[in-house]
């Protein structure tokens, strides 16, 4: 492809190599992005406000509550039509896909993923879909950071890096905990604490959060600042907390995970949709809390006033009456996983973030409601404290993300007095979660296909690393039917290589491997050129690697226990070539080396 000397991106380019050094260029980068992450998360929550606004404060305000009935069917519908009509591709799932695109894609992500998220999750949550705009809004940023990258020539790794400034961006300008945003960005995209990726983080969770102070001012998700000091005497009851939350993330995760398996069994998409949509209906109408993110109840149970959001309820409970308040408080937790994973499931885009918060604050209120209606020793809890332990409590538990869990309540809300019960509880959580659930919610489905980057460097640089570019394919290959003198004469005459592959003439499969060490003996023996097959001489049981299954992990484990220096690849039982144990060595340190000095 011939280069135009004269286009702006070269001129660009050069002037960049002659003005700044690569450093200078990836943290200007950085800045833009948390710019941008930042005006992403004000268009992305003022148009689901808008729509939220139009809808339940002008419709079901004025009219009925009936409308709640049919919105989510509608959002649901017009989500369908713009991923059709519009997008016309597959809307992927925000943090879970962004990890992809970091271990498979080397960080390339498509460019309709920019806008995908912005369209589709307000429309999803403004219309009653029970989920959050965290995880959209992170695809949405992480995608415009990865197409930046391209368009200015960086290197896989510090398009990584910008991803990950574009996660701590918009969780920074979506919450306005920058410090938060960074130890999410570290703890969830395994990043490592390096001033060289510290820096560039710092500057994008600033920008974005300057960002969203310009045009959000000095309004908060959760605006309350906490005065409670930690008490001793409440440890047993933050310890039942942290077990409580672990329990409840295990049900999240499951119930969660179920539900989703129950909507991809059916086959239509517009049946899901419309089952989908009706039963969300049925949900709002009977429990207008679980519309949309839920920030309002939990502000207000923060502030000790859960009847503000509560009043609204059909059955007409009387929310003086502590037990009924605590049977609503429990009822929404069962009720609210059901509804996200209902959400998605009907094709609605939106992330988990949000929902575990919400079953975090109401898991929390109602065991310290519980505590206190029980009063035991006469002792009494404070109900805002347990409210936001119990949503670092969630979060730590189906995030696997104590550290952000901790840091995001204690910035949210000025509640650095609850570090203690902040740590006690979410790492009881994170614990009890982790033993029964080995990886989150973000990670799971690439954990399972060992596609997952750890803080585990060996890990990390194994999964990295692309098969395809360490397979060989200058063999010569033989067939069964060939006898002694074809081998001789047809391979090793005209090879360099000592191995040689056996392959079904007309299917291409892989029927054995012949090696020069195998045949030393007899090879120089001219009566038997005529005599002796490849099919009695090469060696049918041999260890291959199979592309389609096994991973970089499971080649190297395969050298390991085989002591073998050259395995064969295939998929599908069809022969590709060989991988050299020296190759993928030299790779593997390469691999090493690039990240190291990045």
């Amino acid at each position: 492809m011939k280069i135009n000397k004269n286009s702006w991106q070269v001129k660009f380019l050069f002037w960049r190599a002659r003005y700044l050094t690569n450093r200078q260029f990836i943290l200007i980068l950085c800045a833009l992005i948390g710019f941008l992450s930042g005006i992403l998360a004000v268009l992305m929550k003022k148009f689901t406000l808008l729509i939220q606004s139009l809808l339940q404060n002008g419709l079901v305000m004025h009219y009925h509550r009936a409308f709640y009935f049919v919105f989510p069917t509608i959002g649901f519908f017009i989500v369908y039509l713009i991923i059709k009509y519009v997008i016309r591709h597959r809307v992927e799932s925000g943090i879970p896909y962004t990890l992809y695109a970091i271990s498979k894609l080397k960080g390339l992500m498509p460019t309709y993923q920019m806008y995908a998220s912005l369209l589709t999750a307000p429309i999803t949550v403004g219309f009653g879909g029970s989920v959050g705009l965290e995880g959209p809004m992170v695809a949405s940023g992480s995608s415009i950071s990865s197409n930046l990258g391209k368009l200015f020539h960086v290197n896989q790794s510090e398009r990584m890096l910008l991803i990950a400034c574009a996660c701590a961006g918009t969780m920074a300008a979506m919450f306005k905990a920058p410090v938060a945003a960074i130890v999410f960005a570290i703890e969830v995209f395994s990043l490592d604490l390096t001033l060289m990726s510290l820096i560039p983080l710092i500057s994008s969770s600033l920008l974005a959060v300057l960002t969203s102070y310009f045009f959000f001012g000095n309004e908060f998700l959760l605006p309350f600042y906490t005065h409670e000091d930690y008490k001793f005497a409440d440890t047993p009851y933050y310890i039942g907390l942290g077990i409580l939350s672990g329990i409840v993330s295990i049900y999240f995760s499951i119930a969660y995970e179920r539900i989703i398996q129950f909507y991809e069994s059916i086959d239509s998409l517009l049946k899901r949709l419309f089952f989908g949509g009706l039963m969300i209906g049925i949900i709002v109408f009977f429990i207008p809390p679980l519309y949309g993110e839920g920030f309002e109840l939990m502000n207000n149970l923060i502030k000790g006033q859960p009847e503000l959001s509560l009043n609204n309820n059909v059955f007409g409970w009387d929310l003086s009456n502590e037990w009924q308040i605590i049977a609503l408080m429990g009822g929404l937790v069962l009720f609210k996983v059901i509804a996200t994973a209902t959400t998605v499931g009907a094709g609605g885009v939106g992330g988990v973030f949000a929902p575990a918060l919400f079953m975090g604050s109401m898991m929390g209120h109602f065991f310290g409601r519980l505590v206190n209606k029980m009063a035991f020793w006469g002792q009494t809890v404070p109900l805002s404290s347990f409210t936001l332990v119990g949503m670092a409590g969630l979060m730590a538990g189906v995030l696997h993300a104590p550290l952000t869990a901790i840091f995001l309540i204690a910035e949210l809300t000025g509640g650095h007095t609850l570090f203690v019960p902040l740590m006690m509880t979410a790492a009881i959580s994170f614990s009890i979660s982790k033993y029964y659930l080995k990886h989150s919610f973000y990670s799971k489905s690439l954990a399972l296909k060992g596609e997952l980057i750890t803080h585990n460097k060996d890990q990390a640089i194994l999964t990295l690393m692309d098969i395809e570019s360490v397979i060989e394919k200058n063999f010569i290959q033989l067939t069964p039917q060939m006898n002694l003198g074809e081998v001789v004469y047809q391979g090793i005459v005209k090879s360099n290589r000592n191995i040689f592959p056996v392959v079904h003439p007309e299917t291409q499969h892989l029927e054995g491997v012949i090696s020069i060490d195998d045949i030393r003996s007899i090879m120089f023996e001219h009566a038997l050129y005529n005599e002796v097959t490849v099919a009695e001489m090469m060696k049918k049981s041999v260890e291959v690697i199979r592309l389609e299954t096994d991973k970089m992990a499971d080649i190297m484990r395969k050298f390991q226990d085989t002591g073998a220096w050259n395995l064969p690849v295939v998929r599908e039982g069809v022969y590709v070539g060989f991988i050299s144990k020296s190759r993928l060595l030299s790779a593997y340190r390469r691999k090493l080396i690039y990240f190291s000095n990045s």
